[in-house]
């Protein structure tokens, strides 16, 4: 990349991007990822396209990016020293109705993401893939503490048991996860597989 389009792509404030961002978010849950336009994005938040484009480059970047900015911490960083520590952490650090929003949207974006290769690339990209290292760096670290034997076979399907909790209890019990549901889900089915 050009220094000229790193100092183009540096214009945007964080509290405009923040303010794209949410219309996005906004206009997913409007209209869904297919009826979704960079035109529609521009309108919204009196953007032009070309703008649109050369910050973020393509509308599954745009909606991706847009996901991640509702993460409120990665987590490569919580680092209390115990793994239960890091766990309630993370569990302290949701919010409910975020939460809920983003159980929506993922619904929603469920079947574009079968159809859409490069919604699925971005996602998994800028907003799965990131999560998922984040998460085995937590388990490392409770591995080298001691606190789960090196060998225990759940530690490669802890994300899978994670992201299942986030679309089972909606199909099962009609409603989305919130920070009770994930810690009573963290002590009754992960701690255990884990062997803490």
């Amino acid at each position: 990349m050009t220094e000229a389009m790193t100092a183009r792509r540096s214009r945007i404030t964080p509290e405009r991007q923040a303010e794209l961002h949410e219309a996005v978010l906004d206009l997913l849950r409007d209209v869904g990822y297919e009826a979704l336009t960079m035109d529609a994005v521009a309108a919204r938040t009196k953007s032009s396209k070309a703008t649109l484009y050369r910050q973020w480059g393509s509308k599954p970047e745009l909606v991706a990016k847009a996901l991640r900015c509702t993460q409120p911490v990665s987590l490569r960083e919580i680092d209390t020293g115990s793994l239960r520590g890091d766990f309630a952490r993370m569990v302290e650090l949701s919010d409910d109705a975020q939460m809920a929003k983003d159980t929506a949207l993922m619904r929603g974006l469920a079947h574009a993401v079968h159809e859409s290769p490069e919604l699925h690339k971005a996602l998994r990209d800028l907003l799965v893939d990131p999560e998922i290292t984040g998460l085995q760096v937590m388990l490392q670290r409770a591995v080298a503490r001691g606190e789960i034997d090196p060998g225990c076979p759940a530690l490669d399907f802890v994300p899978h048991m994670l992201i299942g909790a986030f679309i089972a209890l909606p199909l099962i019990e009609d409603r989305p996860v919130d920070r009770t549901f994930l810690g009573d889900f963290v002590d009754a089915v992960v701690f255990p597989a884990l062997g803490v």
